[in-house]
């Protein structure tokens, strides 16, 4: 895909990626979508905290 580049080891295995910003630009909506799936898919396993516990920490933070 133009404007988009793979850093490579000695191997010649892709170890990151470099998007053009004027790509990612493009992109942004899908690309942000893409990286809250992976966050949400990683965090699966954390516990769940209601939402008037957040609410509560927040407040005791003194954010709320």
């Amino acid at each position: 895909m133009k404007g988009v580049n793979y850093i490579t080891d000695e191997k010649n295995r892709k170890k990151a990626v470099v998007i053009d910003f004027e790509v990612w630009k493009k992109y942004e909506e899908q690309l942000e979508d893409i990286f809250d799936g992976i966050i949400a898919s990683e965090r699966k396993n954390e516990p769940l905290v209601s939402w008037e516990q957040v609410k509560k920490n927040l407040r005791k933070k003194g954010k709320l």
